[in-house]
């Protein structure tokens, strides 16, 4: 039989991203910091729409894991504030269509957009990873950090995406993956709780991927730096104090002892972080 709180499960992930009042605060928490949201660099956004362990540092090096190649059409699936689809779209000279689950997410990415003069090529809409609104082979790349842990029905996200890779197609991720150590601690910055929580392992994931027919590229556990990445952050928070602008303005009051419990579940081996890049095989 069905667990009673099984219903609730997409429900608890819309509502642990639910914030609707993020475009106001993220402008007044720019000012604050003396940033200027008409005269925006994209350097001055890293500390909130890179919305992931080690921020930029891991767009950058994941990234330089795919061959550029310019024109490419890439989809970026829980994009977030956009600060990834945007980096891909400078580097690789490409236009990304980003996707979110969170109305709130994709209206302060298009915001952030328009103010950094890149609407012509960056979009953002809502939608469900699990059923994306777009025809079979329409992307080179798709692009994924930190979304399948909050996804329950793992082949059918990926069989979603290899739907919408072209042949040759290259699915590149950052992901945050069971460890040995045991059960996560909670609150993390992805769940406050079990109900929207779903971690696999590296062996399942592998697994998984390559009976949904991807090829392995790329494969790297980048945990020791994640956790070297969180000492350094929560030593520099001690330091000097809580910045006005981070991470706490898409997750509110709770997100300190959310970074806490990352830290204590990466020291204790409860998760594990991996980047990856996968391809659809070519056609013969």
């Amino acid at each position: 039989m069905m667990p009673a709180h099984e219903p609730m499960r997409p429900a608890a992930v819309a509502g642990h991203y639910s914030s609707p009042d993020l475009e106001s605060r993220v402008l007044a928490a720019l000012v604050a910091a003396e940033k200027n949201p008409d005269q925006l660099r994209p350097e001055d956004l890293t500390a909130i729409d890179e919305f992931h362990v080690r921020g930029a540092a891991a767009t950058q090096e994941l990234a330089a894991a795919l061959e550029p190649a310019p024109g490419l059409l890439v989809l970026d699936v829980g994009c977030g504030l956009g600060g990834a689809s945007r980096y891909l779209s400078r580097l690789l000279d490409c236009h990304v269509i980003g996707v979110d689950q969170s109305s709130d997410y994709c209206h302060v990415a298009r915001m952030l957009s328009e103010r950094l003069g890149m609407s012509d090529r960056v979009a953002y809409l809502q939608a469900d990873a699990l059923e994306l609104p777009f025809g079979d082979a329409a992307f080179d790349l798709v692009w994924i950090q930190h979304l399948s842990m909050n996804i329950e029905d793992k082949p059918k996200l990926y069989r979603e995406i290899r739907r919408v890779l072209k042949p040759g197609g290259r699915l590149a991720f950052y992901e945050i993956l069971a460890g040995p150590g045991g059960e996560v601690h909670f609150p993390v910055p992805w769940a406050r709780d079990p109900s929207a929580s779903f971690l696999a392992s590296q062996e399942d994931l592998r697994r998984l991927l390559t009976e949904e027919g991807f090829q392995p590229l790329f494969w790297q556990d980048v945990t020791k730096d994640g956790l070297e990445w969180f000492r350094r952050r929560q030593q520099k928070s001690r330091e000097g104090g809580a910045s006005p602008f981070g991470l706490h303005l898409l997750l509110g009051e709770g997100f300190p002892a959310m970074a806490g419990n990352q830290l204590r579940n990466l020291e204790e081996g409860r998760i594990t972080l991996v980047e990856a890049v996968f391809q659809v095989p070519p056609d013969n």
